[in-house]
């Protein structure tokens, strides 16, 4: 039985993960495997490729699940430095001695900014190590002649970003031979299907619509903070060293990682039922819509003062946010809150810096990730006039990267 299938006759033609993996199948070229979070497939992936104890090179801009999927596989994240305008891994900044310790590369596509994958690709071909690549924020962008998440051993994304499902991801396989069993360790560490969080996918676009529409936004976001609902108070989640240390000692595994693995994304590893398999197909079928809007708007943000140079080399990329460059953030998100703009995706500090020593080798170049988390402004291409307007009328200064910053070269596939 298929990943996620209910049985013989149970549900509809196109209510399956077959019809979900297929179009992911003609966008890359590569076979694929539905999950139900990007964070989960992720997992899968390491612990396929990576055995326990290995280290992997990632990007110290990043979301801290992924620092905590890292951890959970058993694995060692070593925090690579960045190019400091577009945040992708800087390739020829990453000693040789760090080269020769990592067993395998994570890249991020930050904000669906391509890192340098075909490099990545020749890097990790000498070295006999795998590549992944995290695709959550770029499903439609490239690197190179091909599209992200066309390059490594694996590569996952998620259906929440660009396609707007709230749910959903996916697993890409350069191997096709690897689906099966890839598929069959995916099932064994699905948790079973939950009526009680199916029905509250069903009615959380509509409550959400609600509460948009009667500017509610602040007093639900007050209520689920008194009720203890909240994940995270700030950027990033609670660390908790001793209990993280703890729950190293059980790794791999999900279990002991769960605390940390579940935020804002409590189903994350949850078998989806029909209703969410059809909400995310007709999603999904919208995508190149969204995408040309996303483009748009990526033109838009682009052109304004707040933007990196541009860096035409590959067009300009369906961005899932655009990262402007501001003198005062706090101000920024603040004048943009005021007409009902949210600002997310924000990573800062980095996790270097977030974690400590105990948990993650740091960066060997840090200042660079430093100011990009500290200045990045990710704006959603979808509101890029509304954004545009408020940042004119706010008065907000673009930020000045330090002079040794900003004369690091563009990187192919950056921003543009």
């Amino acid at each position: 039985m298929a990943i996620g299938e209910a049985g013989p006759g149970s549900a509809r033609r196109g209510l399956q993960p077959e019809r979900l993996e297929q179009t992911m199948r003609g966008r890359l070229g590569r076979e694929c495997v539905y999950v139900p979070s990007c964070r989960f497939g992720l997992y899968v992936a390491l612990r396929h490729w990576c055995p326990p104890g290995g280290r992997v090179l990632m990007s110290p801009v990043n979301d801290d699940v992924i620092f905590f999927v890292v951890l959970a596989a058993g694995l060692r994240p070593v925090q690579a430095p960045l190019h400091p305008l577009d945040a992708t891994l800087d390739v020829d900044a990453v000693p040789e001695d760090v080269w020769g310790s990592v067993s395998a590369v994570l890249t991020t596509n930050l904000y669906g900014n391509p890192d340098p994958a075909p490099r990545l690709r020749r890097k990790c071909d000498a070295l006999g190590i795998p590549l992944f690549e995290d695709g959550a924020h770029a499903i439609g962008s490239r690197a190179g002649d091909r599209p992200v998440g066309a390059w490594g051993e694996a590569s996952v994304f998620s259906l929440s970003k660009h396609v707007g499902a709230k749910a959903g991801g996916m697993l890409a396989l350069a191997d096709a031979g690897l689906r099966e069993a890839v598929a069959e360790t995916c099932a064994a560490l699905l948790a079973p299907r939950r009526a009680r969080a199916e029905l509250a996918y069903a009615v959380r676009p509509y409550a959400e619509a609600a509460v948009r529409g009667l500017r509610l936004r602040r007093a639900a976001r007050a209520a689920i903070r008194q009720l203890g609902l909240a994940d995270r108070e700030g950027i990033r989640m609670p660390l908790r060293p001793d209990a993280l240390a703890r729950a190293a000692h059980r790794a791999p595994g999900l279990d002991a990682h769960h605390p940390w693995l579940r935020v804002d994304l409590h189903d994350y590893r949850l078998r989806s039922g029909p209703l969410r398999l059809r909400r995310i197909g007709r999603a999904l079928d919208r995508l190149d819509e969204v995408l040309d809007a996303c483009r748009a708007g990526t033109e838009l943000l682009l052109a304004t003062p707040w933007a990196r140079p541009r860096d035409d080399a590959y067009g300009t990329q369906p961005l899932f946010r655009v990262p402007l460059f501001v003198e005062d953030r706090d101000a920024a998100i603040a004048a943009l809150a005021r007409r009902g703009v949210v600002v997310g995706y924000l990573y800062d500090p980095p996790l270097d810096d977030y974690a400590g020593p105990e948990f993650t080798d740091p960066s060997p170049a840090p200042e660079a990730a430093r100011w990009f988390a500290r200045h990045a402004l990710p704006v959603d291409p979808l509101r890029a006039r509304t954004v545009i307007e408020v940042l004119e009328r706010s008065g907000v200064r673009p930020a000045q990267a330090p002079g040794r910053l900003s004369r690091s070269g563009p990187t192919p596939g950056g921003l543009g």
